[in-house]
């Protein structure tokens, strides 16, 4: 479920990413500097879906993270309890980008025919950085880290071979996450850049149409991942693709 909720916390960036290139598009084919009354709210979507992907991320890490450290509290298993925190993490992604609308932050960047906060040192970009990277991608590394610590003690203290089996399969899963992380850090490197030369100097020109062409070729690699890392979301789409050819054969049969 909670692999099923990133994979639609991916679809939406990658739909709100594809809508940005059409406007980028159409406005570039048009040779024209034009902001439609829907720019800024593209933005808004834009860093909320980020938001909640990259938290979607953090939410199956602490999962996985709670199935390993508390086996027996079934609570935290339960589909409730996922839908809730699911909830939840998409309420604190809307509410998150409300400050970038409130202060006028986000606004059509002509060189680039986008509407993003511009890429300079204020309070928003830290904002920004922080709620958006550090706090997500350092926690996830942290779990990460604790999970290795506590399976290595599994292994070294006598226990079930079913909880120390169950325990390394959830520390793969981590890992899994861990590697989407690492994709999403490697691609957004550009970003990264431009980013902190904006602390100190004007990043150069198209800076935002070049982050975002290593950011949209991100989306594809962390669908695929995704996609391989869910065994029962695989089985499922395979399940569905392959079952009405075979339904023919055993008919001609």
């Amino acid at each position: 479920m909670l692999v099923a909720n990133s994979c639609l916390a991916e679809l939406l960036i990658s739909i709100v990413a594809f809508w940005m290139a059409i406007f980028t598009l159409h406005n570039d084919l048009q040779r024209r500097e034009y902001e439609d009354s829907l720019c800024i709210f593209r933005g808004y979507i834009g860093s909320m879906t980020c938001c909640a992907q990259n938290y979607s991320y953090l939410l199956q890490a602490i999962y996985r993270y709670l199935k390993v450290i508390y086996p027996t509290q079934l609570f935290w298993q339960s589909k409730r309890v996922q839908i809730f925190l699911m909830i939840l993490s998409w309420i604190v992604s809307f509410i998150y980008a409300f400050p970038l609308i409130f202060t006028s932050a986000i606004s059509y960047q002509a060189d680039d025919q986008i509407c993003q906060v511009p890429l300079h040192f204020s309070i928003v970009t830290i904002y920004n950085i922080f709620f958006l990277y550090i706090i997500p991608v350092n926690s996830i590394m942290f779990i990460y880290l604790k999970l290795v610590r506590y399976v290595k003690k599994m292994s070294q203290h006598v226990t079930t071979a079913n909880n120390l089996i169950r325990a390394e399969r959830e520390l793969k899963m981590v890992y899994r996450i861990v590697m989407l992380v690492i994709t999403l850090l490697a691609f957004g490197f550009p970003y990264t850049i431009f980013i902190f030369m904006g602390f100190f100097t004007s990043p150069p020109k198209y800076h935002f149409r070049i982050a975002y062409i290593f950011i949209d070729v991100s989306l594809v690699f962390i669908m695929i991942i995704i996609f391989h890392s869910a065994e029962p979301l695989k089985a499922s789409v395979k399940n569905r693709l392959f079952k009405r050819p075979t339904a023919m054969v055993q008919t001609v049969r």
